[in-house]
């Protein structure tokens, strides 16, 4: 059963005025429980409306969403509880943050679905470890700590409301790589542990090809494909064309195909890519000057 199901979703800003603008436009879409999905799309695409949709921070002009199997806007559903079964982390989250303490703003979510304290403090502890926050900044205040300290403790924030769904718009941007790498591998980890539905909007494909299961492309308002990470990137050319940048490693392997190598040009992840190779030379099927020729031909 899908954990996020939409039908025939639409939603169009400013309706009825001269500004009137179709931001996401005929979606259906299905999720299943427990999936870890990549969303992608150029500025404009709609993804950010989208996501705003499955919490219900946004109503639909028309259509329907559905969260594990209940429509959120049919009558008598609590729009509230629909909030905690689906937590959104926004960009820059840090900026949200105001408490005193760190444990008390990740507290905060737990706190407002009424939980008793126990509870509360097993969840604050609990979320701090899944994003690497060691127990001792609890205490301290959230201004005290680096920007990828502020970004992990708003991420514990939603963690700890323990939603049947992480939905996480660009977690790693304005991070160096070494803050990014970092997130990621937490959240990641998180899905393992828990095996929750997660949604992280990125505009890194390199970043979507390591983590993500499947991949969700917006474009124009609709919804190009969701699909497993390998059959997405096999329509390279196509997501070229809409401004979005292939996963350099797909380029390089594009090229070589272009060139005439016997290679897969569904290639996403280096370590795909050395697989690809590892497997070639050992059935003799590339050139013993492919390594050299193929380098050169594609950095000139």
């Amino acid at each position: 059963m899908a954990i996020i199901k939409t039908e025939h979703l639409t939603y169009t800003y400013s309706a009825g005025t001269p500004f009137e603008k179709v931001a996401i436009n005929d979606i259906n879409l299905e999720i299943e429980q427990g999936e870890l999905v990549g969303v992608i799309g150029h500025t404009g695409s709609g993804k950010s409306t989208l996501i705003q949709h499955f919490n219900g921070l946004v109503k639909p002009t028309s259509g329907k969403i559905y969260i594990d199997g209940k429509d959120i806007w049919s009558e008598g559903v609590n729009i509230r509880d629909i909030r905690f079964q689906v937590g959104l982390v926004f960009q820059y989250p840090e900026y949200q943050l105001f408490e005193e303490t760190v444990y008390k703003d990740i507290a905060f979510g737990p706190k407002n679905m009424g939980l008793s304290e126990e509870e509360i403090d097993h969840r604050v502890h609990q979320a701090a470890e899944f994003v690497g926050l060691p127990a001792e900044l609890l205490e301290k205040s959230p201004f005290e700590l680096s920007g990828g300290q502020k970004r992990r403790v708003a991420i514990a924030g939603v963690i700890a409301m323990e939603p049947k769904v992480l939905i996480l718009d660009e977690p790693t941007a304005g991070l160096d790589p070494k803050g990014r790498d970092r997130i990621l591998s937490q959240i990641c980890n998180y899905h393992r542990e828990t095996g929750r539905t997660v949604l992280i909007v990125s505009h890194s494909m390199e970043d979507v090809a390591k983590f993500a299961q499947k991949v969700l492309v917006m474009n124009q308002s609709k919804l190009f494909c969701y699909d497993d990470v390998e059959k997405v990137f096999s329509q390279s050319a196509q997501i070229a064309q809409m401004g979005l940048a292939i996963p350099q490693i797909t380029r390089v392997f594009v090229e070589l195909a272009k060139r005439g190598y016997p290679v897969s040009s569904s290639v996403y992840t280096v370590e795909q890519a050395r697989q690809e190779i590892l497997a070639l030379l050992k059935k003799g099927n590339l050139p013993d000057d492919f390594l050299q020729k193929g380098g050169d031909a594609l950095w000139r």
